[in-house]
């Protein structure tokens, strides 16, 4: 009985600071810049994996 008491206080005074539910966010939409330059990173990366096949094919 000694253990219960501080036990429950504990409990009780942990109750309020106990974590919320976690919400999702919902993303946003791309602008149409940020889908140009994910274009042109896309193409620079294809153009640079080209470049290596090619240095590797030449060994």
């Amino acid at each position: 009985m000694t253990r219960f008491i501080p036990a429950l206080s504990t409990l009780l005074a942990a109750a309020p600071a106990l974590a919320a539910g976690f919400e999702r966010p919902t993303p946003n939409a791309q602008s149409a810049t940020a889908e140009f330059w994910f274009a042109m990173a896309s193409l620079a990366f294809v153009a640079a994996l080209i470049a290596v096949a090619r240095l590797v094919a030449r060994r």
